[in-house]
């Protein structure tokens, strides 16, 4: 049954039917009543597998795992998990246990599917691309509960050919339990040496880490291209950093500059991060119920985000130039919040630019609480729904200070969004590059002599930056590149560690636990 039919909705709870208590859940070990009642037999590495017959095990899909397959169903039809889940989490009615659950069941079968499909390839002796999509889902999160989980063995097999007859039929179920079983039989080192060649190759490591290969050889050379590692460091550099994508990030939160308050979001349960002078990290509990995030004068945002707007913000410019700062892309308003903020403490006014009309909607609902202090001040903070390449043709030297938050393949943060590395394609590259170098080109007009302009990507792929910024910079004698590290400071003050040998930015997540946002620093020659 596809994920997005909610005619039969056999995941949710009936009211009073006590299905919301069956199962497992998060870390348990434990299994439901009845479900606990069947012969099981051990297995390699002290599990334990049930031999049960499938006509034997639960019927239904427990809340929490259908709410996973939901999830994946709905990713592979193009949504966006982070964007996606949490209106998964309301049609199924979990409580804050199931959906942990359900939250580290989806996002990991995700981050893993590579690694669990070799897997489940081998189980099954045929390829994946010979099974059902929603089968071969039913499979992904049965695998990641049994060797990426502390799940029961004989729970995850029974649940799971549960949620196959749920959504695929008994026929289905029948092939699942065969597989679950195969899978059941061997730890993960062990299928570790099976599926993984003992080679050091990239595809050794494609599969170990669960990237597509091509992912791999192209954050191994941005570890070379940027200093970070040499011929001689790059392989534990590189596995570090995969290792970190598949680390499910902290939910990092800011406080928006003169509308809320590190001290705010701690009183509220977060904790002051030591990399951001405005950031904030929540271990546990939902962010929308601080008061701060609901009123938008506060936002869930990567430290690196944040620091890289401040970064903005703080470097000098030459005097005269106007007090109007420019957003060139600024959906859905990240950025802009914290960027229109600082604006607005040193008196300037903001021109945020999106060229999507939904999204400029999304950056202005951001920008609210940010426009009424503006008011306040005497300032002004505008959203427009534009193309960002033609506002320097349009506006040409009027802003003293530009971001430009380019669109890219966004391999830095896959650790935020585990699907991206699964949709993303090598020729993505090729047509996000002239798009990239337009919006600089644009940005280099629209600013002032004296002014500056910040180009950032949440990827570190040369492709997307450091061969953007020279390509554009070879046409050009107005702009000089500014060493950008010194502006780049942390809770006390300090600049940040491991900034490399300038003058641009790269931040890692292996390294500094941020997304890996590149920024470099441009002045227009007075």
């Amino acid at each position: 049954m596809p994920a997005s039919d909610n005619s039969r909705q056999p995941g949710r709870p009936q009211r009073g039917s006590g299905s919301r208590g069956a199962g497992p859940r998060g870390s348990d070990s434990r299994s439901s009543g009845s479900r606990g009642s069947g012969s099981r037999a051990s297995a390699p590495g002290g599990q334990q597998r049930s031999r049960q017959r499938p006509s034997d095990r639960s019927k239904q899909a427990e809340p929490a795992r259908f709410a996973a397959y939901t999830l994946l169903r709905a990713v592979a039809d193009g949504a966006y998990a982070n964007l996606e889940f949490p209106s998964i989490i309301r049609r199924h009615r979990l409580d804050a246990r199931d959906a942990a659950f359900a939250t580290e069941l989806g996002f990991g079968t995700l981050r893993m599917q590579g690694f669990y499909d070799a897997v489940i390839a081998e189980a099954a002796a045929r390829p994946t691309s010979k099974i059902d999509p929603g089968v071969l889902d039913v499979l992904r999160l049965g695998a990641h509960q049994l060797l990426g989980m502390r799940v029961a063995t004989h729970a995850a097999a029974d649940q799971t050919v549960g949620l196959a007859r749920t959504v695929s039929g008994a026929g289905a179920s029948g092939f699942v339990n065969a597989v679950m079983r195969r899978v059941s039989e061997k730890t993960r080192d062990e299928w570790q040496a099976i599926v993984v060649p003992n080679d050091g190759s990239t595809a050794a490591l494609a599969t170990e880490f669960s990237h597509p290969e091509w992912v791999v050889s192209a954050l191994r050379g941005a570890l070379l291209g940027h200093g970070r590692a040499t011929t001689g460091t790059v392989s534990g550099e590189l596995r570090a950093l995969l290792e970190s994508d598949n680390t499910p990030a902290k939910v990092s939160l800011v406080a928006r500059p003169g509308l809320s308050s590190v001290g705010e979001l701690v009183a509220s349960g977060a904790t002051a991060s030591p990399t951001s002078p405005f950031g904030a990290v929540l271990d546990h509990g939902d962010p929308g119920a601080i008061p701060a995030i609901r009123e938008r004068r506060a936002a869930v945002q990567d430290e690196g985000s944040q620091l890289l707007a401040a970064a903005l913000a703080a470097a000098p410019v030459a005097e005269g130039v106007p007090d109007r700062w420019l957003d060139l892309c600024a959906g859905p308003g990240g950025k802009s919040g914290v960027l229109g903020a600082l604006a607005v403490q040193s008196g300037a006014d903001l021109v945020a630019v999106e060229v999507s009309e939904h999204r400029a909607d999304l950056v202005r609902s951001t920008l609210e609480p940010v426009m009424a202090r503006a008011a306040e001040a005497g300032a002004s903070v505008e959203v427009r729904t534009a193309d960002g390449r033609e506002v320097g043709e349009g506006e040409p030297a009027a802003y003293g200070r530009v971001l430009v938050d380019a669109p890219c393949t966004g391999l830095g943060a896959l650790r935020r969004r585990p699907e991206a590395r699964w949709r993303r394609q090598p020729s993505d590259l090729a047509q996000l590059g002239p798009l990239q170098r337009d919006l600089l080109r644009s940005a280099l007009d629209a600013v002032a002599p004296g002014g500056l302009v910040g180009y950032a990507t949440c990827s570190p792929h040369p492709a997307e930056t450091t061969f953007v910024v020279r390509d554009v910079l070879k046409k050009r004698d107005d702009i000089e590149v500014i060493d950008a590290r010194e502006f780049f400071r942390d809770a006390s003050g300090e600049v940040l560690h491991d900034l490399g040998d300038g003058p641009e930015v790269q931040l890692w997540p292996h390294v500094h636990g941020t997304d890996a946002m590149f920024f470099t620093l441009l002045r227009k020659k007075a």
